[in-house]
């Protein structure tokens, strides 16, 4: 067993995200694990750009309600205790309804040289996170 410090909370950049998001690292593993996992808190209406991940992440809300959507035009409704799996290569995006906070522990894996497994793509546009909020 090992006890390790979390990392300190950085704000997430401009580049991946609209709005304000906040990010504490909280594990990221070694061979022969490649989990990590991230606490993301997005202020009102702050959410990420379009992105996808390798093999997939998880998402589990620990704060307020928040929306993820995907190229199809699905919308997901999350609230606190609530769990989405993102599949593998799945272009979606997440963040915080319009009217409240949204906290969620960000799980997903390293490609297996350690290499992050996440593309981010271009930002979400207002007429499609709009869209999303009155879902």
């Amino acid at each position: 067993m090992e006890h390790r410090n979390v990392s300190p909370t950085a704000k997430g950049p401009e580049s991946n995200f609209t709005g304000d998001v906040y990010v504490t690292p909280v594990h990221s593993g070694s061979e022969p694990s490649r989990m990590t996992v991230a606490l993301v808190r997005f202020t009102p209406g702050a959410h990420t750009n379009w992105h996808r991940h390798a093999v997939g992440q998880t998402l589990h809300v620990t704060e307020g309600v928040g929306l993820v959507g995907t190229r199809d035009g699905s919308v997901v409704r999350v609230r606190a205790g609530d769990t989405v799996v993102c599949p593998p290569d799945e272009e979606h995006w997440h963040g915080a309804a319009a009217d409240t906070f949204m906290s969620h522990l960000a799980m997903l894996e390293a490609l297996p040289g350690g290499q992050d497994p996440t593309t981010w793509l271009e930002p979400t546009t207002e007429e499609q996170y709009q869209q999303a909020n009155r879902q």
